[in-house]
């Protein structure tokens, strides 16, 4: 069966591959699955119908068959789960891979939003220039401790796993930012996540959000392709 995520109607980020629904995306291109994308407006994630999927009203959603999840965590990590590819065999190394993408979700991101509110939304409030750069630093805080984690290593525990799908995508969240340049080696880390094909696939899929393609041709073609294990 082929499952049916939701992404914007419109993004914020206009095809530059930063919203959640991307990190669903480079997942099931990875392990090879194809999938629908529905489309969905702002508008229509405070409807009904859509909040019956995502109850906080947000994207992506992920529907297979009887099955309905939110939480672009728990979608990839159900996938991981369904397919090979994005989690070890080994039951120690499995556990390390999961607790990677806890890692980039409850430790690294949470600063890192936290700078997008302060410059997108709170750049007018008389203690922004205050305040930005204490969130900066506790960004640096976090980078430096996962640049000195991974040291000289393509991955962070061996071979490219969910946990490494995960924080590449939460660390592109800096992009334009310049911090992220100042971690040689987070910054080359990220590069080999944006190499693989798999999610040079996912981005690829994203432009057709704006040139009024409709969404059943935005199904991936991914069924038979041979996933990357660089």
């Amino acid at each position: 069966m082929i499952p049916t995520i939701t992404a914007f109607e419109r993004s914020p980020d206009r095809g530059r591959g930063l919203a959640r629904d991307m990190r669903v995306r480079w997942a099931l291109e990875e392990v090879g699955q194809p999938y629908k994308v529905r489309l969905v407006s702002f508008k229509a994630m405070n409807e009904p119908a859509h909040r019956a999927l995502h109850p906080f009203g947000q994207i992506p959603t992920y529907e297979e068959g009887d099955l309905a999840l939110f939480e672009s965590g728990a979608i990839v990590f159900h996938i991981a789960e369904r397919h090979g590819g994005l989690l070890p065999d080994d039951g120690n190394a499995r556990a390390r891979a999961i607790s990677w993408m806890f890692a980039a979700l409850n430790t690294v991101e949470p600063p890192i939003l936290e700078r997008q509110t302060a410059v997108l939304l709170e750049r007018d409030e008389t203690w922004h220039e205050q305040r930005l750069p204490m969130v900066e630093d506790r960004i640096r805080d976090r980078l430096g401790e996962l640049s000195g984690r991974l040291g000289d290593a393509d991955w962070l525990d061996g071979a490219f796993s969910a946990g490494d799908l995960m924080m590449v995508h939460v660390l592109l969240r800096l992009s334009g930012s310049g911090i992220l340049d100042e971690y040689s080696n987070l910054s080359a880390y990220v590069a080999r996540g944006e190499a693989r094909p798999a999610y040079k696939r996912a981005f690829a899929a994203q432009p057709a959000v704006f040139t009024g393609k409709s969404t059943d041709r935005l199904m991936r073609a991914a069924l038979g392709r041979t996933c990357s294990n660089d």
